[in-house]
Order: C-alpha cells, then sequence, then structure tokens
C-alpha cells in the first residue's frame, strides 16, 4: 500500500506532526504491530512495520516505543525488534527486564495470592489462559466458549479485581489484574518525559489503549487501528495500514530532518528581470521563487525543503542526466540540455510591476515529463489546481497565479493540503511546448507576441546593456556574468539591490547559522553599484541613491540609518523561523527577516560616499543631491564614530570598538573632504580635525604590539580580514610596516588554502562557518599593495575556480569538504571578484 491510500486529513496530519523537534512515535503490539491471532505465541510484527520503527529509531531526535499488554520479556521474544526501539510491557507496568527485582515483598505476596487464587477460578475450563507477568497476571478467554468467558470475566471483576493494592485493565477478550499501577497511558508520559519530546504520535487497537490517547493533546496524533469508540482523532483498518503509516512518518521525518538531496549551491543558475528572481537547479527544476517580490513569501521554496515545499520540474519521461546547463551569452536566458531535449527559461523583463512571468520552452524530440506544484507562503497555505482549455489556475492564494500550457492535459493529484499537476508532453522541430508561469494575474489568454519574440527580446535586454561594459583583460567573461548577476539583484522600480537572491543557505551544512539576505544593505549596495560605475554602468548607482535618498526623509537624523531595509526601503519585520521547512540538506532554522535590523553598524556611511566619488569621476560633476547624500554620511559620523557597534559581519554579541568600523568613519570624513576639494564645495569646520582624530585613534588602539597586527577591535587580540583595510583605504601607507605584518597575520591565521575566513574567534553562535570569497578578494588586494603579485594571482584563480559552471559565486567556500555555501548568488562575491580582476589588469 502507498501513501497516497491514506486518508488525506491523516497525510497532512503525519506531514505536520514529522516536523515537530523531538518526536515520539509509540504504538501497540497485538493488532497493531502484529495481527490478532488465535494462538498469542504466533503474533509476528509485519516487515514493514519493524523495519519502519528501527528506521525512525536511527533519527536524530526521534525515540520509538511499543507500550503492550504483554510481559515485556515475552515481548521482546516475539517482536523481535531492534534493541534502538524502547519495549514497554504490562501496560506500562515493566520498562526493563530486571523489573520483577523492584516488586516491594507486599506486592510480590499480593502476585503470589493473585496467581492462586486466578488458578482455582480457571480451572478446568477450556480455553482460558493465564499468562502470568512480573508485575500482573492476565486471564485471557478469547479461545473459550463464550457463555464460559463471560462468567470467568465476571468472577474475576467481583473477586480478585476488589482488592486492595490490585489495579484492573481491560481489553479485548483479556482482563489484566496488575500489583502495581498500569496505564498505557501513564507510560506514554513517562516515555514523553524522558525522550523530551514536543509532540507523540501513538497507534493501537484494544480498549487499554484509550488510556493513552487520553494523554494525547496539542500537536500530538493518535490513530486508531480497526472499529469500535475512540478518543483518536484518525482510524485506519488494520496492521497493513499501521506499516504505511509509519512508513510514511519515517519519509516525512527524514526529509524534514536531513533534507532531500541538494544540488550543490553554486550549481544553481540565477533567473531575474531587475524586479523578480528565481533559481535553476542543474536538471531544470525551479527550485526557488517568491512573489510579488524578492523578499516575499516563496511560492516554489524546494531549494529550503524539497519537493513538498513547491517546485515546477521538467525532464525527459525516460531516465538521463542532463549534459549541461548554460547562460546564453550575455543574457541571463538559461538553458538545459539533455541529449534530446532542451528547456529555455527566462524571466520576462517587461512585465508589470506587479507581476512574476516566466517562461519556460521545451524544444527537441523526446517526451518530457512535467511536474507542476506550486505552494505559496512557504507551503503553509492550502493550494487547489483548477484545469482550464489553456493551463491551470492556482487557487486559495493571496497573489492570482495561473500557468498558461494550451494543449497540455494535466492530472491533477492532492496529498490531502495540495495539488499537484503532472503532465507528458511530446515536443516536435517544428514545435516546441511553451509555458508560462504568472503570477499576478489571472490572465490566461495569449501573448500578443510569439515566444521567440519575447525571449529575442528579452535577451536584448541584458545583452545590450552588457555591451555597454568596460571589462578588464583578466577574465573577461567572467567578470561580465558577476556584472550580469549583480544588475540581476538590482530591482529597477525601487533602486534597491538584494544583498543575494536567498534566505537561509548554510554557512554550516546542517548548522543553525542560516540567514536571510533578500534585503537591501545600505553597505552591501553601496559596494554593489559601485563596481557596475566602474565597469561603465551608472544608472544602477542613481537608482540606489535615489533609494536612499527616500529612506533618509523617514528618518529624524542620517545617524538612525539602520543597516537594511526592504527593496522598496521600509523596515523589515522581526526575524521569524518557518519551523515547516528542513532546510538546504536538513540545515536549521528557515529565517525570514533579519534580526541586524536592529543592530548598529557604524561602518555604512563610507561605502556610500565611496559610491559618491566614484559616480563624480564617472560624470567629471559633483550634483548637488549627491553632495547632500555625502553631507548627510559624514553628519552621521561625526555624532557616532566613536561608539562601539556591531560591525560589518554583524555578529550577535556585544558592541565593540572595531578597526574596521572606525576606519570606515575615517573613509566618510576622508573621502568628503577631497569630494569637497575637487568640486569646490564649502566643507563644515571641524571635517580635517575629526579626520585626524579618528585616523590617530585607529592607529594608537587598532594595533596590537602582541600579534603584531591590526586586531578585529581595541579591547582583543582576535585577528579579522575586514582589518585590511586600514591599508585597503589609504588611513595607513601600504608600504608601512604595520600593514604589511597585518596582511602576514590574517594570511597565516585567518586564510586556508583556496579561501579567507572572517574570523575565528567565539562570536556567541553555535557551529562554524566557510571562508568567504569577499575575504579573499580582499587578501588579493592586499597582496598586490604588498607588491606580491604572484600570491595575489594565485588566490584569484582559486576563487575563479570556486564559481559554478555558470559564473555564480554563494558567498562562502568550504576549503575542507571543497563545497559551497551561504546564499546565492551572494553580490559581496561577485563585487570582490570584479574589484580583483580589475586591480589586476590594471597592474
Amino acid at each position: 500500500m502507498t501513501a497516497e491510500a491514506l486518508p488525506a486529513e491523516l497525510r497532512r496530519a503525519i506531514v505536520q506532526i514529522a516536523r515537530t523537534p523531538r518526536l515520539l512515535v509509540a504504538c501497540d503490539y497485538d493488532g497493531t504491530l502484529a495481527p490478532i491471532t488465535s494462538t498469542p505465541d504466533e503474533a509476528r510484527p509485519l516487515p514493514e512495520s519493524v523495519g519502519a520503527l528501527r528506521s525512525l529509531a536511527g533519527l536524530h531526535e526521534t525515540t520509538t516505543a511499543v507500550i503492550s499488554g504483554r510481559a515485556l520479556r515475552d515481548l521482546a521474544t516475539l517482536s523481535r525488534l531492534p534493541a534502538e526501539v524502547h519495549l514497554v510491557g504490562s501496560h506500562g507496568s515493566e520498562f526493563d527486564l530486571g523489573f520483577v527485582h523492584a516488586l516491594d515483598n507486599r506486592a510480590r505476596e499480593l502476585h503470589r495470592r493473585l496467581e492462586g487464587e486466578l488458578e482455582q477460578l480457571v480451572l478446568d475450563v477450556p480455553g482460558v489462559a493465564l499468562e502470568v507477568k512480573p508485575a500482573s497476571i492476565a486471564v485471557h478467554v478469547r479461545n473459550a466458549e463464550h457463555t464460559a468467558g463471560r462468567r470467568i470475566l465476571s468472577s474475576v471483576h467481583t473477586g480478585p479485581s476488589t482488592w486492595d493494592g490490585v489495579s484492573t485493565t481491560d481489553g479485548k477478550e483479556v482482563v489484566e489484574l496488575a500489583v502495581v499501577q498500569t496505564d498505557k497511558g501513564r507510560a506514554l508520559d513517562t516515555l514523553r518525559h524522558e525522550a523530551g519530546a514536543t509532540a507523540a504520535i501513538f497507534l493501537g487497537d484494544d480498549v487499554t489503549d484509550e488510556k493513552a490517547f487520553a494523554r494525547l493533546a496539542g500537536p500530538d496524533l493518535g490513530v486508531k487501528v480497526g472499529q469500535g469508540e475512540t478518543l483518536a482523532g484518525y482510524r485506519v483498518p488494520d496492521t497493513t495500514d499501521v506499516a504505511t503509516v509509519l512508513a510514511f512518518l519515517l519519509e516525512q521525518r527524514r526529509a524534514w530532518l536531513y533534507g532531500e538531496q541538494a544540488p550543490p549551491i553554486e550549481r544553481l543558475s540565477l533567473l531575474a528581470n531587475e524586479r523578480s528572481v528565481a533559481l535553476i537547479t542543474p536538471d531544470a527544476r525551479l527550485t526557488w521563487l517568491c512573489h510579488p517580490g524578492p523578499d516575499a513569501p516563496a511560492v516554489f521554496a524546494d531549494l529550503l525543503g524539497g519537493p513538498g515545499a513547491g517546485h515546477f520540474s521538467i525532464k525527459p519521461h525516460r531516465n538521463g542526466l542532463p549534459l549541461g546547463q548554460r547562460y546564453l551569452p550575455n543574457t541571463m536566458t538559461v538553458e538545459t540540455r539533455w541529449s534530446r531535449l532542451l528547456v529555455t527559461d527566462y524571466l520576462e523583463p517587461e512585465s508589470p510591476p506587479h507581476r512574476t512571468d516566466m517562461v519556460r520552452v521545451i524544444s527537441g524530440e523526446t517526451e518530457a515529463e512535467l511536474v507542476f506544484a506550486p505552494r505559496p507562503e512557504f507551503g503553509g497555505v492550502p493550494v487547489r489546481l483548477l484545469p482550464e482549455d489553456d493551463g491551470l489556475r492556482v487557487l486559495g492564494t493571496s497573489e492570482p497565479i495561473v500557468l498558461r500550457t494550451p494543449g497540455v492535459q494535466w492530472s491533477i493529484s492532492s496529498d490531502g493540503m495540495h495539488d499537484t499537476a503532472s503532465a507528458l508532453v511530446r515536443p516536435t522541430a517544428e514545435k516546441p511546448v511553451v509555458l508560462e508561469l504568472r503570477c499576478g494575474t489571472t490572465d490566461l489568454d495569449a501573448h500578443e507576441l510569439p515566444e521567440v519574440d519575447r525571449r529575442a527580446r528579452a535577451g536584448a535586454y541584458w545583452s545590450n546593456w552588457a555591451s555597454t561594459l568596460k571589462l578588464p583583460d583578466v577574465e573577461p567573461d567572467l567578470v561580465g556574468r558577476s556584472a550580469l548577476t549583480l544588475r540581476g539583484l538590482v530591482n529597477t522600480d525601487t533602486g534597491g539591490v538584494l544583498a543575494a537572491a536567498t534566505s537561509s543557505l548554510p554557512e554550516e551544512i546542517g548548522g543553525v547559522r542560516n540567514w536571510d539576505y533578500r534585503y537591501c544593505w545600505v553597505r552591501d549596495a553601496a559596494m554593489t553599484v559601485r563596481e557596475l560605475v566602474a565597469l561603465g554602468s551608472l544608472e544602477e548607482a542613481d537608482g540606489y541613491l535615489k533609494w536612499l535618498h527616500g529612506v533618509l526623509a523617514t528618518l529624524a537624523g542620517p545617524e538612525r540609518l539602520h543597516p537594511l531595509y526592504t527593496l522598496a526601503g521600509n523596515q523589515i519585520g522581526a526575524e521569524a523561523v518557518i519551523d515547516s521547512l528542513p532546510g538546504y540538506a536538513g540545515s536549521r532554522p528557515v529565517r525570514v527577516g533579519n534580526l541586524a535590523n536592529h543592530q548598529v553598524q557604524l561602518d555604512v556611511f563610507g561605502p556610500v560616499v565611496e559610491l559618491v566619488g566614484a559616480l563624480a569621476q564617472a560624470r567629471g560633476e559633483l550634483r548637488d543631491q549627491d553632495w547632500q547624500m555625502v553631507r548627510a554620511m559624514a553628519e552621521a559620523v561625526t555624532r557616532r564614530w566613536f561608539e562601539p557597534d556591531h560591525g560589518i559581519w554583524e555578529e550577535r554579541h556585544v558592541p565593540r570598538h572595531r578597526v574596521y568600523s572606525r576606519v570606515m568613519c575615517w573613509v566618510t570624513i576622508d573621502r568628503a573632504i577631497k569630494l569637497g576639494d575637487v568640486y569646490q564645495r564649502e566643507l563644515p569646520n571641524g571635517w580635517h580635525e575629526l579626520r585626524d582624530a579618528i585616523a590617530s585613534d585607529v592607529l594608537e588602539n587598532g594595533w596590537n604590539e602582541e600579534v603584531q597586527a591590526f586586531t578585529t577591535a581595541y579591547d582583543g587580540t582576535d585577528l579579522d580580514a575586514a582589518s585590511l583595510f586600514v591599508g585597503l583605504s589609504g588611513l595607513l601607507d601600504p608600504g608601512d610596516e604595520r600593514f604589511q605584518s597585518t596582511v602576514t597575520a590574517i594570511e597565516a591565521e585567518l586564510r586556508s588554502g583556496s579561501t579567507v575566513y572572517r574570523y575565528r574567534r567565539d562570536d556567541g553562535l553555535p557551529g562554524g562557518e566557510g571562508g568567504f570569497h569577499l575575504c579573499a578578494a580582499w587578501l588579493v588586494e592586499a597582496y598586490l599593495l604588498c607588491g606580491r603579485r604572484t600570491e595575489a594571482e594565485e588566490l584569484f584563480e582559486q576563487l575563479v575556480d570556486a564559481a559554478g559552471p555558470t559564473g555564480l559565486l554563494p558567498e562562502q567556500y568550504d576549503p575542507v569538504a571543497e563545497r559551497s555555501l551561504g546564499n546565492h548568488p551572494q553580490a559581496y562575491s561577485h563585487l570582490g571578484l570584479i574589484r580583483c580582476a580589475t586591480l589586476l589588469a590594471q597592474q
């Protein structure tokens, strides 16, 4: 039997309980794991149930148990369940094989009296059997003549059951008398307490199991096997269904704990239209798409939750791995190729602001298999799919969504909460299959332009822009792809710039360092558009400065600037966790929002002033509104430069007087003075003195004689790659021995082969992280300033090698496991690569 045969409501409940942090799985034996037999000694559990229980017991934060009316020793012998499964016998009165020794003298004497009395009662009554257990005796009448059986049960209830110290439990054709308190509900409570379970599931068929069902509450789940009144919320017919329930629970629990088989992060390809972003796996599965914008809830979150969290897949009907994936040159159009099948994907740049339109074209000579499984709100709301002549409507969402697929015959299935559509299509050389996902509209009508024209228009949108760039001679193709990626992270409607396209891709597989980067950081965005200015594109910088002016207009003063905002320039919501998603490769929690919004980061002002300087140099003039921005940033530094802060890395620790933050405060004033001098602007009183004061502060307090380096902060000896900016910024001459020594110290402590770590200190969070591509780029620049070109070229080549096959870089790299980590694609990584290539070409 497959899980689809289970009631839809039960499947949905199993999916939910499988996602509890610590799960207890408990069940009865006879009639649940094993079919009822006329001879109790022949009751063997179904192998499928045993296998599922064993596998569940082996999962992290998962406890399994069997609570039976049988004596514990008999239960262990008969069930042959593995040691990982806890066994509880005698309706909860036996938790281990040595239990009988725990009985006191009074209980043992009472047990002997009971045995003698019951032997006399059942003497010469055919079919009645006594089962003597360490703390109880069961009277079985299943095989007795009906009238005789009723008489024996009545005699037991009016006789020994009334004795002091005797606890009675009635079951199907059995009554059990115990000399201790017995109750499957109590046993369940004991197991729950010992396991620290946050939820429990219990399956049982007998009257005695009702005491366990009665203890279930909240997120717990009770499943009654067979007929009869019950307190359980769900019911299945027989033991075969129990095996199916346990197998389905195992599948869901394993997927939630460890995630599905996750594609390498760097192999994910970005689709963008400067309004929306999406990620495609190497086998053409739409694995990530948010709507109505990149920082909205996901409609397809397969990346963080497996297929159950939403995906849109296309592949050959017959098995076959793709031969490769590539971008069409100078575009954001992705092609995925099999031997006889080609899938072409792009987001339409010409769609209205409230729309996300994705076009998928299937061409070739073989049958393709389609699966369309939208899961809006990270899979949190039920959806139904309504087939129509020209496609599918997604029902039950706050935002309208349709899939235009004329001529495709869809088959709809449901898991009880969500519908999934599947189909087989066969493209021809003359007529490819065109699929149009339209989010934000109910329109299923044909587009006014043929698809081939729209594809050309989408490609030209990007290639026309790319043709204006001035690329360096070093790695020009990869720099061009990085530039396209950065532009793809820009929102042209608002001017905001994404730090990355995703949320919660882990800094350590299985770890908790999983952050939401789908927002606009003041610092990151300024650094991003500055590199585009360096390549000859100014419009992104203009849009971003307009965005920043809008943000500043909402504040009492520039010193109140937060580190990050939404793409629209609003405050972001509180950081929250989506418990229902297992995370990439089981890396939890999955987070939305970012607590860094409330931090103090005094380094954010410098990159903004440097951006204005780059724009002025490119234009040959300093516009009044840009000078106004410079003065606002300098004003913020004047008021706050001396405070401790959380720094560029947003550590969730106490603020410190950080070298990098002070350096960037110095950069703010230094670049402002230089802009004023070059473009003949009046400088406020005190700027020169403030610049000197900040520089003296850094040089005096940031240098540590013990480690012969500029350290992270004034209060310690720990190193930080960001402290390289003492020289990179020009505060200290790169030829100064203190900078040279700092480069050597950071290289020795923070560089690991092909990557550079941010720091090695305890930052208040468990687990570790990979090296940062941006830090490697900084070290390349430092090597060049120190005259170490060979080392710079070698490290740069290693950075290039870390890029995926389509040229994209996430945030981090693990040099031990040799795998990419962090959100993807990351603006920091790509702007670092562009800057390194530019510097290497200049020298």
